[in-house]
Formats: C-alpha cells, structure tokens, sequence
C-alpha cells in the first residue's frame, strides 16, 4: 500500500497485493480491530469500522475472515490492543516518506522503520518535518471500462466529490474531503460503481525525480521493506521516478 495517486502506481500496488494476499489480509485485519475497539461492532453505527470493511473487500479479504475478526476485536479478552503511530522521514535524495503503522510495540516498529531510512540512504525525521508537503484526501478509483465519464463526473460531483481526474490511465480517479469518502462511495456503489481502491490518501503537493540509478535502487528497496512490514498499514511519498520502474 504505497505511493502517490497515480494508475500505474495502484496497479503495481495492486499487483503486490495478489502475491502476497496473506500479508495484505494480515493488515486489514489490524484495521478491522482497531476500527471495532475504537466504535464498537456494527458497521451501521462505526463509520470507520464501514470504510474498512469496504477496503477489506476491494482486497477480496473473504467475508468470513472479516466477520470472525470482528467477533475477536468485540469479545472479551478482544485480542492485542495496536496503537496507530505515523512516521516521517526523507528517503534518498530528500524523497519525502510518511509511513503509517498499527503495532502493539512500538519500540520495534520505530526501530524496524529507522533501520528502513537508514540501510538505503534516508534518515528518519521528526514529526511534521514532511507532512506539510501532503494533503489528505480521499481517493476514489473506478475502472474506466463501461463506463460513460460524463455521467460518472456528474455522479461523483452530485455526490459530493471535490475533484474529478481525466489524466489517468485506463480509470477515472475521484477525490474527496477525507470525511467525505465514505458517502461518496455508498452512493456511487449504490449507482452500480466498482472500485479499485477507496481510501483516505496522503497526496504530494510536489513531487521529486531520482535521476541516481543507486538513489532508485535504494529507494525500491526502501518500499520494499516497508511494505514487508506486518505493522507497516501503508507507506506514502512524493517520489515521481517509480512510474518508470
């Protein structure tokens, strides 16, 4: 789960998803459980329990390991208890990265995520030291096959989209104010709409060229550990060469 909003990027994203759906499941389920402990069971009531349930499924995370990881979350002992921190660092050549994780130590996900920067040539910074160069929006991507663009923007729009992209390839992509996100997608799901992915995103105001074969090396193997990571949720940064690899 990682990178900036752009088709080539979420099809490689999804790609990795199909080869590795356990660690994928493995993550959701995180936010399943947290979702569940912070609002309670019942998706008609728990907003965010809902979003992730619909995130679960846009990832073909199966019905029945969704509803069994709820019952866990709901029950008595309610399984470990995960704490949702963000970190923030510059990856090489002062690529800008904010990765966010669910773990239940946090002193071996900050050193995990350290070690990361580290080993490929970034260094891990302070809190707020990148963030400013990202807005959070929620991010809509519908797959453009069969379906009709000028009726779909009117869809978004009517529903309470902000923005409408065209650039993409083979998708139209729909942005959101972040609290937004999941009303615009119920009421676009209800119209018949498929999504590729619907989820709150940290967008780049700018973003930066790795020219370095060394830097790009570095910087994949960067994302690579970061997304092998079980307490790793997602991992998101302003580099524009990854388009190319």
């Amino acid at each position: 789960m990682s990178g900036h909003n752009k088709w080539s990027t979420i099809k490689r994203k999804k790609e990795k998803t199909d080869g590795a759906k356990a660690k994928i499941f493995t993550k959701i389920g995180r936010e399943i459980a947290v979702a569940v402990k912070q609002g309670g069971p019942d998706p008609a009531s728990n907003f965010k329990l809902k979003d992730v349930i619909a995130k679960a499924k846009a990832n073909n995370v199966p019905n029945d390991n969704i509803e069994r990881i709820i019952k866990k979350a709901a029950g008595e002992d309610g399984g470990k208890d995960y704490e949702e921190i963000v970190y923030e660092g510059y990856g090489p050549s002062g690529i800008a990265v904010i990765v966010e994780t669910l773990t239940d130590n946090r002193n071996r996900t900050a050193s995990d995520v350290r070690h990361y920067f580290d080993k490929y040539g970034g260094n891990m910074g302070q809190s707020g030291c990148v963030s400013f160069m990202f807005s959070r929006q929620g991010v809509l991507v519908v797959e453009a096959e069969d379906v009709d663009e000028e009726t779909l923007m009117e869809d978004a729009l009517e529903a309470g989209a902000s923005d409408f992209l065209t650039d993409e390839e083979d998708v139209f992509v729909i942005r959101t104010e972040p609290n937004d996100l999941g009303a615009v997608r119920d009421d676009l799901d209800a119209k018949g709409y498929k999504f590729i992915s619907a989820e709150v995103e940290y967008i780049p105001s700018t973003y930066t060229a790795l020219t370095s074969e060394d830097d790009i090396k570095n910087m994949n193997k960067m994302l690579e550990m970061f997304e092998d990571n079980d307490d790793v949720q997602a991992v998101w940064h302003n580099w524009e060469n990854e388009d190319d690899e």
